[in-house]
């Protein structure tokens, strides 16, 4: 029994099949079973050891994905519901291991055809109970034609479009590489995710040997973090690998300190410093002497738009309160520049450059942006000119 984990009484017949295929894809990929909970009690508790001698465990939400042809529903819809227990319409924590030994999994399986398809805990959770989660026939067909296979979904909020997701599908023989991404994708924006299931191969190394970055250190000059900690450069290295919320917290980071370098660098830049406000703009500037701007930093989605072939960014925010389904999206008044990273799409630390007052509107929540976003030509790759034309912006509504 994990500490903290809530268990649900499930039928041992309907879930053995999917336990059964977690266990066989575990074997195929060359993995010895340590220990596998009882098909009656959900989520599944798994640990094992790789062929290169890496324990690992594995708590999943497991569910059965069928094609049911649904009344008012389109015909070539595939689904599985997430639910476990009555329906109680409450809230219901999707468990994280805080230690990060064990890898959270919400995963369909469909034992039949011979695949799942997995969707981010993190985006779900928490989750209400009886949520149906959708995918299509032609993206079964690309997990059977090529054992491995990403792509979008839009969530909605009733009738206003949530956030994007992004969900991985593979062949049983790849769930290990799932496991290995989830554990490597934890907490990362949707572009981000997907970027990193198309590398797949870079899934199983994702630890960075401290030791090659050390060696660039100047151990003649400690950084002062260093000796705040009383820790080597290798060992705090170590520990960031090794921490799964502390390397999703510097990964965060790592778009918006990309961001910070790049500005501090630009010519007229008088002020350049990284904001950690909950909830507000990243970064504060000024540029020439002229007001201080505040600057909001969005990474694209890894699809480009199939129409303009432009970058998309899903621009609202993860969660909304309760009582107004609009909070997730931005007004044009919450900060001065949006910088839209653009690392998913083209692998380069590069941003383009807008003025949120030049986005397009929210057709159903009034004073909001929209959250569809295409890096047009209202976007700037000019920092400057875009700093230009906010401070102009503010001079004219004083």
């Amino acid at each position: 029994m994990i500490l903290g984990l809530p268990r649900y009484n499930v039928s041992p017949s309907a879930r053995e099949p999917l336990l059964a295929f977690m266990l066989d894809g575990l074997r195929a990929a060359g993995c010895r079973i340590l220990f596998a909970s009882e098909s009656g009690r959900a989520p599944f508790v798994i640990t094992f050891e790789t062929g290169q001698g890496e324990r690992m465990g594995v708590v999943a939400y497991a569910f059965l994905a069928t094609r049911t042809p649904t009344a008012n529903r389109p015909p070539d819809e595939r689904s599985f519901q997430i639910k476990y227990g009555s329906k109680d319409g409450k809230d219901h924590p999707l468990w994280q291991d805080p230690f990060g030994l064990f890898v959270t999994l919400l995963i369909g399986i469909d034992p039949t055809e011979g695949f799942f398809v997995a969707a981010d805990p993190e985006q779900h959770n928490p989750t209400k109970f009886f949520i149906r989660l959708e995918f299509k026939d032609e993206h079964a067909a690309a997990i059977r034609r090529q054992g491995w296979h990403s792509w979008e979904r839009t969530r909605r909020n009733g009738r206003l479009a949530g956030p994007i997701e992004v969900l991985v599908g593979g062949t049983k023989d790849h769930l290990l590489d799932l496991i290995r991404l989830e554990r490597a994708a934890f907490g990362l924006a949707p572009g981000d995710r997907q970027l990193l299931a198309d590398k797949r191969e870079l899934i199983g190394a994702m630890r960075m040997e401290p030791k090659l970055v050390a060696e660039e250190v100047d151990s003649s000059a400690p950084h002062p973090l260093l000796r705040e900690l009383d820790l080597e450069a290798d060992e705090v290295l170590g520990l960031i690998a090794g921490a799964r919320r502390l390397k999703m917290a510097v990964r965060g980071w790592v778009a918006e300190e990309h961001l910070r370098a790049t500005l501090a660098r630009l010519e007229g830049i008088s002020h350049c410093e990284r904001l950690d406000q909950e909830g507000g703009p990243d970064l504060l500037v000024r540029y020439r002497d002229g007001p201080p701007l505040t600057v909001e930093c969005k990474n694209v989605l890894r699809v480009i738009n199939k129409t303009r072939r432009l970058p998309r960014i899903d621009f609202q925010r993860t969660r909304a309160a309760k009582s107004d389904p609009c909070s997730r999206y931005y007004a044009p008044t919450d900060f001065n520049i949006v910088a839209g990273c653009l690392h998913a799409v083209t692998e380069r630390w590069e941003f383009r450059y807008a003025l949120p007052g030049l986005l397009d509107c929210h057709r159903q929540c009034p004073g909001k942006l929209a959250s569809n976003v295409l890096v047009d030509e209202r976007w700037l790759d000019d920092p400057g000119r875009a700093f230009e034309a906010a401070a102009a912006a503010l001079e004219s509504a004083a």
